[in-house]
């Protein structure tokens, strides 16, 4: 026989295996509108508009960067798997749309059944939590791209909103306050400063502990993104949220800017939540500028949401209800001239 495609590094036996590994907790996160099971062509889906005079669909589609490093590193795998979905659903979520079902892609050197089926494993758990369906994915054998050990992961999401509730900032007004739902972490965002600081810096190992952490640094930053679906969700039920921002790269910064109107700005007292000890860390360790640190960290806050001040406390007792700890951290006013649109009380 002359060279087959297994020669050259790539399995389609195996892949096909793996697919027939994953069939469990695909089936796991099942909802209503789902047609059909794994390995079509595609995945089929018939949505519930009831209700809805003008259905929209949103899109969102991230990675988790590299917070993979450390997971691989760490040799644990199921927990990036919820990163991934958080990253998109709670992207949706602010728009006041409900994520409906989530697609995975994952790239590898040589398939490891082990490692992956953490990955979807952890994906899984993640859709269940956000309520929506893991509709379909796909996994690339990618022999001489990606050495063997090694995976890249992207995830792509879809919800849907009516039109008319669509959130999108542009019922903010002067008046208005922030309310800040803490973050269990770093979530998915500033892993190659942290990196840097953490084992190029400080040539830490992953099972290193620090002072004030009750886990190993490893094992700090692989500590979940928080899924806000069900909180955001039960607050749309209930109240007007007039803008709110999943807070990723870009802080709380630049997350808020891009909310607000021309004519108005924030102001945030960072004095009105404890910040985790992990981003004290970080900041001590590296001599990081605080500017620097809040446009890198979500620094304990990983969604803001913006209601009228009426309604505060209202938002507040519900997200208790849910489980969240927050606080009004913040509030919108005019824009004077020449002023940052998010400026901060130290």
């Amino acid at each position: 026989m002359g060279i087959t495609y297994k020669d050259s590094g790539v399995d389609i036996d195996k892949g096909n295996l793996f697919v027939k590994m994953i069939k469990r907790e695909v089936e796991s996160t099942r909802t209503k509108g789902v047609i059909g099971g794994i390995g079509g062509f595609g995945g089929f889906f018939r949505p519930n508009i009831t209700g809805m005079k003008e259905p929209v669909f949103v899109s969102s589609t991230d990675g988790v960067g590299t917070k993979l490093v450390i997971a691989q590193m760490m040799g644990i795998h199921d927990t990036i798997g919820i990163d991934l979905v958080a990253m998109s659903v709670n992207d949706i979520i602010v728009t006041g749309a409900l994520p409906l079902f989530f697609l995975d892609y994952i790239a590898t050197g040589k398939i490891q059944e082990g490692a992956l089926v953490s990955v979807v494993s952890g994906i899984a758990a993640g859709c269940r939590e956000a309520g929506c369906a893991l509709l379909g994915g796909e996994t690339a054998e990618m022999p001489g791209f990606y050495p063997d050990g090694k995976y890249d992961l992207a995830g792509f999401a879809v919800g849907m909103v009516d039109r008319r509730s669509i959130i999108d900032g542009s019922a903010v007004k002067k008046g208005d306050v922030i309310v800040g739902i803490p973050s269990s972490g770093l979530h998915s965002n500033g892993y190659s400063l942290a990196r840097k600081i953490v084992f190029d810096a400080l040539k830490m190992k992953p099972t290193d502990t620090v002072q004030g952490l009750e886990k190993s640094i490893g094992e700090e930053l692989l500590i979940p993104t928080r899924i806000y679906v069900p909180a955001i969700r039960a607050l749309i039920e209930k109240i007007t949220i007039t803008a709110a921002a999943h807070i990723t790269g870009g802080g709380l910064i630049d997350n808020i800017e891009r909310l607000l109107p021309e004519d108005l700005s924030a102001v945030i007292d960072r004095r009105s939540w404890k910040v985790p000890p992990i981003f004290a860390f970080l900041e001590r360790a590296g001599s990081v500028d605080p500017i620097e640190m809040m446009r890198t960290f979500n620094n304990g806050i990983g969604m803001a949401i913006i209601v009228r001040e009426r309604t505060a406390d209202q938002a507040l007792k519900i997200l208790r209800t849910m489980g969240e700890d927050s606080t009004v951290i913040g509030r919108i006013q005019e824009r004077q001239k020449d002023a940052p649109a998010v400026s901060f009380i130290p």
